[in-house]
């Protein structure tokens, strides 16, 4: 999903789930997982994870790419091309350190 065709979320919205942030901090550490391999990591089942993957996906801040021969298989990845998304990631940072 393209930044342009990205939905407006309000700040409040995307950040006000603990999920939405976990997710988001290993995506931007790892920059690309599978939904099974990010459940491993978030330590959250997966109708969580993907409900959340599909806000963060309709923010633009994730991109989920589809491989296989009917897309079955699906990887999300960090769009740090993404100006918001380099900035959490720099907060991510400032905020670890």
């Amino acid at each position: 999903m393209k930044a342009e065709s990205s939905l407006k979320i309000a700040i409040e919205d995307l950040l006000s789930s603990r999920g939405r942030i976990i997710i988001l901090k290993e995506l931007a550490e790892s920059t690309e997982l599978n939904i099974s391999e990010l459940c491993r990591r978030v330590n959250l089942n997966h109708s969580s994870t993907k409900s959340h993957l599909k806000v963060l996906v309709a923010s633009g801040l994730i991109e989920e790419k589809k491989y296989g021969r009917f897309g079955r298989i699906k990887i999300y990845r960090y769009r740090i091309e993404d100006l918001r998304a380099r900035s959490l990631r720099s907060l991510f940072d400032l905020w670890e350190s």
